[in-house]
């Protein structure tokens, strides 16, 4: 158990403006204390949040900025007050690095919804640094936000599962739709929607896979084992199928109606909104009147239920669906992110990579 002092520097791969574009930075890393954890990474999921970070599609965006929080790394070091970790650990990292400890959610074991957490990157530290994040050589990460991944499960499988992964489960796990004999339908079928499919297949749902086309037909049903596949714009399959969904997860990140999703719910289904959406939605009343339905969000997960996740997956053999790439193919990833173009996560071989060049 070594005792971290030292201010480290790191070299991660950056966006200097809304451009997006990344190359090359050279930082420090925070000063590290007993609660710490040094690790190397070995490679870092692509999320679409990092597409609209690194663009300032949100309006807050800080630069430089290194993205990236789907991070997978090997323990280098441990602080003195570390008893969760040890040197040679494979570990993770996801969204949240920190937060206040004292409100509400932190005392109830769902820290991604205090007021005061602090974001692994874009984000300032309780040192006052910037955060940076996992396209990057190490990080240093408060033991509280690492988790241990599973024995037998390969890192860049891993990596995707910290996000996308706890963010269909923490919904289902929340809700009481983790029973087996439920119906759901996953609304996008991206990097969460793949994985949404899969986890919910593996509790032992009817899935049906939602989507404005019918090009991922055989994918859904074929290679991720969905039961259904329906078509939006099918006015007469998507009579067929009102009333009849226990929940949807609608991990659609950019506008769309509501009305044409709540038609399929059940009485008492809840609409589940998980994408990133700076534009407004709209509905009308009566279609969530007239069955009690609820349309409501959830945002990530908590650590205790990425642990709880990431064991899930392990007893499953459920794995991510990734196309890996080195960091100098990072920039042409985003591009193909932003038109879909991945099945259906990237993962970026950071410790395969050449960093400064």
């Amino acid at each position: 158990m070594g005792s971290l002092e030292k201010e480290r520097q790191t070299v991660g791969w950056a966006a200097r403006d809304p451009s997006g574009i990344l190359s090359p930075y050279t930082y420090a890393l925070r000063d590290t204390g007993p609660e710490d954890v040094y690790m190397k990474v070995i490679c870092c999921g692509i999320c679409h949040t990092d597409v609209h970070q690194v663009k300032n599609d949100l309006g807050m965006s800080n630069y430089p900025m290194v993205p990236g929080h789907e991070v997978v790394g090997e323990v280098v070091e441990v602080g003195s007050g570390v008893t969760k970790f040890r040197a040679g650990d494979v570990v993770g990292a996801g969204c949240i690095i920190g937060c206040c400890g004292k409100c509400r959610p932190c005392k109830s074991d769902i820290e991604q919804y205090c007021n005061k957490k602090i974001w692994s990157y874009n984000d300032v530290y309780t040192d006052g640094k910037p955060t940076q994040g996992g396209f990057a050589g190490a990080m240093v990460v408060d033991q509280k936000f690492v988790v241990k991944i599973p024995d037998g499960m390969a890192p860049e499988q891993a990596a995707p599962l910290l996000c996308a992964g706890v963010t269909v489960y923490s919904p289902l796990n929340h809700f009481g739709l983790k029973q087996s004999g439920l119906r759901g339908g996953i609304l996008g079928l991206g990097g969460v929607g793949h994985m949404g499919v899969k986890i919910a297949k593996a509790m032992g749902h009817h899935v049906t896979v939602i989507s404005s086309s019918d090009k991922k037909r055989d994918e859904a049903l074929d290679h991720l084992g969905a039961d259904d596949y329906l078509v939006s714009s099918d006015a007469a399959r998507m009579q067929e199928l009102a009333d009849s969904l226990d929940y949807i997860i609608d991990t659609v990140p950019v506008f769309h109606p509501l009305e044409p999703y709540l038609s399929l719910l059940k009485v008492d289904g809840k609409l589940i909104l998980m994408g990133v959406i700076n534009t407004p939605l709209q509905f009308i009343t009566p279609v969530v009147m007239g069955g009690r339905k609820s349309i409501t969000g959830s945002f990530i997960g908590s650590m205790k239920e990425t642990e709880e996740m990431l064991e899930f997956c392990k007893e499953r053999g459920l794995a991510s669906t990734i196309e890996i790439v080195k960091m100098d193919y990072i920039n042409t990833a985003f591009e193909r992110l932003e038109k879909n173009d991945v099945r259906y996560r990237f993962v970026v071989d950071v410790a395969g990579s050449k960093l400064d060049q």
